[in-house]
Parts: C-alpha cells; sequence; structure tokens
C-alpha cells in the first residue's frame, strides 16, 4: 500500500463515495464533507479538525486500511455516517445515535438557536414540548437555549425515548428534561406554553422513492400517510386543549409544502427562515388552531 497523506486519503475516499452513488442528507450534502467525516473519526481526530493543518500528515498502510473498510461499510450497507460512528451534530451540538432514532438534522434547531421564534414567547414561556422528540435533540437544544424552561420530550417509540434518555444525561439535563411515552398527544394533558414538532410527514410518493440511506432509518418517523398529512391533521385537532393561551406550535413539513397547504388552505401562519428556504417550518397560534 503506498504512503497517503491525509489530504489524498480524504480525496480517494471521496471519489469512492462518489463512484458508488451514496446519498447523503443526514449531516452532510456532498461525498467531499461526508469522507472528512468518516475520515476523521476513524482516526480519532476532532471532526473540526483544521484540514489545511493536518493535510500532509502522513497516513500509516493501517490507518488507510481501516478508513477504506469504513468507507467500503457505508457503501455497501448504505447506512448513514452517523449511524456508524454513532454520533450527530445539530447547530453545533453533538448527539449520540443510532439504528433506534431518526438522524437528527431538524430544521426546527435553526430557530431555536437564532432566536427566530423568541419574539412569540415571553416571561410565562415555562412549558416546552418536543413532540416526536426522536433521539431527544431538539428537547436538549430547547433547554439549552432557554435555562428557565422544563421541556417534555415525547415519541410513539420506546427505542427512540431510550437513544433521548442517553442523550439527556450526556448534556447532563436530566432535571429539566423529561421523557414522556405518548401515541401523538394522547398521554400529554399540558398545557403547555411552546410545542416543537418535527412530524412523520413524508407523503407515499417520496417514500417509494426514498434511497437506501432513508429507509436505514425508522420508517415510523418518517411516513406520513398518502399526503403526508396524516399525523399533522390529528395534531391540529388536539393541540388547542393542550397549549396555554399565548401558546405556539412550531412545526416542520419540509419538502411537503404543497399538500400542507393543499390539507390546511384556510390556516394562518407564519414561514419561518431556514437554510433551507421559507416553506419548510412554520409557526402557528393556538388562536390560528381554534379557528380551523
Amino acid at each position: 500500500m503506498s504512503v497517503l497523506n491525509l489530504s489524498s486519503l480524504i480525496a480517494h475516499s471521496a471519489e469512492r463515495l462518489t463512484q458508488a452513488q451514496v446519498a447523503f442528507g443526514h449531516g452532510t450534502q456532498n461525498a467531499f464533507d461526508e469522507a472528512v467525516w468518516l475520515v476523521l473519526w476513524r482516526l480519532g481526530l476532532p471532526l473540526d479538525t483544521d484540514l489545511d493543518e493536518v493535510a500532509d500528515q502522513v497516513v500509516t498502510p493501517e490507518q488507510q486500511a481501516a478508513c477504506a473498510a469504513l468507507i467500503e461499510t457505508r457503501i455497501t450497507t448504505r447506512k448513514p455516517a452517523a449511524y456508524l460512528t454513532q454520533e450527530a451534530w445539530l447547530q453545533g451540538v453533538s448527539f449520540y445515535v443510532d439504528e433506534r432514532a431518526i438522524v437528527p438534522r431538524s430544521l426546527i434547531a435553526e430557530v431555536l438557536a437564532d432566536g427566530t421564534i423568541d419574539a412569540w414567547l415571553s416571561d410565562q414561556t415555562r412549558q416546552v414540548l418536543d413532540l416526536c422528540t426522536g433521539n431527544g435533540s431538539l428537547a436538549v437544544l430547547a433547554a439549552l437555549a432557554w435555562p428557565e424552561v422544563q421541556v417534555t420530550g415525547a415519541d410513539i417509540s420506546d427505542d427512540a425515548l431510550a437513544v433521548a434518555g442517553i442523550n439527556v444525561e450526556r448534556h447532563e439535563l436530566q432535571e429539566r428534561v423529561t421523557l414522556v411515552h405518548s401515541d401523538g398527544l394522547s398521554n400529554l394533558p399540558g398545557p403547555f406554553d411552546l410545542i416543537l414538532c418535527n412530524p412523520p410527514y413524508v407523503c407515499q410518493a417520496s417514500m417509494d422513492a426514498l434511497p437506501a440511506e432513508y429507509r436505514a432509518e425508522p420508517e415510523l418517523a418518517l411516513a406520513g400517510g398518502t399526503d403526508g398529512m396524516d399525523f399533522v391533521r390529528q395534531l391540529f385537532k388536539d393541540a388547542p386543549a393542550r397549549m396555554s393561551e399565548h401558546a405556539v406550535l412550531v412545526l416542520e413539513i419540509g419538502n411537503e409544502v404543497e399538500h400542507f397547504i393543499a390539507a390546511f388552505p384556510e390556516l394562518e401562519v407564519a414561514w419561518l427562515d431556514t437554510s433551507a428556504g421559507d416553506d419548510q417550518v412554520l409557526l402557528i397560534t393556538r388562536e390560528s388552531l381554534l379557528a380551523l
């Protein structure tokens, strides 16, 4: 095996991923960034390593073989890199993840971090719900963003809640984040001042076309029925009774904006800007839900 430096190893790994036509979207958007993630992780280097500083670092044959094996595992299994490393990052915060929960990537994390929704909150905002919490990332980020609130993270999946528990403990938030098993809002009487929800919203046609990387995730966390709005319809019916008077609901609907508007043509919402555009995350007041 020829001598390679780190820069060449990453380039070779990226080329291999490109040739294999793997799909991205679980923390990276291209082959180079995915190769950087996997190579640095395999070599035990921090993911925020300055590549320019280590580009010429020689990689031993044993290290090359270990990295090549990981890249091949990524290709042959089609598992997202986050499942292979058991770590994902959201807004610079590290989270544990495995196949029991969806890989965290919610755009709601952005509006938590940049203060977008703060204008709809007040000093009376005390009880926050992260519905469909998955690995608990949004619940943790909410607790970190607002030290004065109590957060409930809820999910129908006991497997996902087990992963969420790992992250609550990892960030030492056991006293402020409570995890609850619930089918939708059925086991959540509230009242909540803020509800965050990244629900299963992928329509059936999109589910049928998903790359293998997305099929490696729990279908329960993705599939939203024929138009993707099954969970959302029930949520809108149940939410007002669980919300305080001035509460708001922040909802992610991803690429299903057309289906959302078709399902709720009269609903008054505020669309929030994110890195993916201004038609994927929205905010709804309790008053607007009552008017449905």
